[in-house]
């Protein structure tokens, strides 16, 4: 039996996590099972998680299989884009050089700041009256 070849990469950001393979192929990229175009609807999500390949100049050579749970689409295509990325170091580490340039490399760590107690929020009050 052939080996399937495969190139692994988990990508995070807020509370998305996304779990990126990819296999030699023709460039057909799948997300949860649905087609790419179907899953993100904006330009700026698909812009956002095929920024890594672009980068790369392997746009058609990979089919990018990813599965996907937690957090927003925006999160989520995020999350994708840092998986590719992980992916392709994986792949070839002499990538990593200009998937740094791109600032591709580096997981974004902000995430949504815990409400605290006595407060309304975060960050908000509740109004003060000294009457």
């Amino acid at each position: 039996m052939a080996d399937l070849i495969q190139y692994y990469g988990t990508g995070r950001r807020k509370s998305a996590i996304a779990r990126v393979f990819l296999r030699p192929g023709s460039g057909k990229f799948t997300v949860n099972g649905k087609q790419f175009e179907e899953y993100f609807v904006t330009p700026a999500q698909r812009v956002a998680a095929k920024l890594p390949l672009g980068i790369a100049d392997i746009n058609e050579t990979f089919d990018v299989l990813s599965t996907v749970k937690g957090g927003g689409v925006n999160g989520q295509a995020d999350a994708v884009k840092l998986g590719i990325a992980r992916a392709l170091m994986e792949f070839n580490v002499e990538l990593r050089k200009t998937l740094k340039a791109g600032g591709m490399v580096t997981r974004d760590s902000r995430g949504k700041e815990r409400k605290k107690y006595g407060q309304k929020g975060a960050r908000a009050r509740f109004q003060f009256s000294k009457r």
